[in-house]
């Protein structure tokens, strides 16, 4: 079978620090577990930034600054940046790092939507900061805004203008159509790299049929110039990544994604997620792909042409 690639994302928007203490959050954490992970086998690194002092999910490119360069300069892996950020950021503050950095790659929503992570607050009796609480909370009432004119200036600013290439994240079906809308105006060239995301209340659940029917769909939109990575919440991250790499797709773990490595068990580090899906798909007949590999099968620009 082909080869298949494994994204890392390290820390995001999701999570908060009071759900698991490995959970990178400052510059010397994120480098360090960063590292490890592309050393496990992930050739791309999804990236998110923290307020080292609060913990809070930041935009500030200095933030990103704190570690960009020393991931590019200690290791080969894509540095893939997110354009998603926070529901609760505007569009210019979650462009800012990547419009500054201009990487080889972004994360990019491809619909707005219900972005419902209350149901976690349930689970937590201790706060680490006053922030946490009322974020989760708060999201009972909270779109995450991606409208169509919000993609089309994404495509344009970081695609058109600074040759970034993009995981378009679909959270539903209607995803696909978007993205097929934007291909149809000129706005996505082929080959389209799809991240199935399954698992968050207000998008798709996270069932076996509905990653075979998302499959299906894409293969309508797409034909064959497109390739399909997985990511799932929760207790959902490995089998819906076995699944998809049965399937011939590619599979995205990390501690943005879920926090546990077996149930009940919390994931040490991001690196110990990243060894486990390798273990699998080696044992299912997938090579993981290099950085490089990646690189090409992505149509990448190249490490040496960003501004990071």
């Amino acid at each position: 079978m082909s080869k298949i690639l494994i994204t890392c994302a390290l820390t995001g928007s999701i999570h908060t620090p009071s759900m698991s203490p490995h959970l990178p959050i400052t510059p010397d954490e994120i480098v360090e577990q960063g590292l490890a992970a592309a050393e496990a086998g992930a050739a791309i690194l999804h990236l998110h930034a923290r307020d080292p002092q609060t913990g809070r999910p930041s935009a500030d490119p200095a933030h990103f600054d704190a570690f960009l360069p020393r991931l590019k300069h200690d290791t080969e892996a894509v540095l893939n940046l997110t354009t998603g950020g926070s529901a609760t950021m505007t569009l210019d503050q979650r462009l800012a790092a990547p419009m500054k950095a201009e990487p080889e790659m972004c994360s990019l929503n491809m619909g707005s939507m219900n972005f419902a992570l209350y149901p976690m607050a349930a689970r937590i009796s201790e706060w680490q900061h006053d922030w946490e609480e009322p974020f989760l909370e708060g999201s009972d009432d909270l779109i995450f805004k991606n409208t169509p004119r919000d993609i089309a200036h994404v495509l344009t600013e970081l695609g058109a203008k600074r040759g970034a290439r993009f995981e378009f994240e679909c959270y539903d079906v209607g995803h696909l159509y978007m993205l097929r809308h934007f291909v149809d105006r000129g706005l996505v060239q082929g080959p389209v790299f799809l991240q199935f995301v399954f698992g968050v209340l207000g998008g798709i659940g996270p069932d076996p049929e509905n990653l075979q029917h998302m499959k299906r769909i894409a293969d309508k939109l797409f034909g064959d110039d497109y390739s399909f990575s997985v990511l799932a919440a929760g207790r959902h991250q490995m089998p819906l990544a076995t699944m998809a790499a049965a399937m011939g797709g590619h599979v995205r773990v990390g501690l943005e994604d879920s926090l546990t490595i077996a149930r009940g068990r919390l994931a040490q580090s991001n690196a110990e997620q990243v060894a486990k899906i390798r273990r699998i798909v080696e044992e299912l007949g997938r090579d993981p792909a290099t950085p490089e590999e990646a690189r090409r099968m992505l149509g990448l620009k190249g490490g040496d042409r960003t501004a990071i």
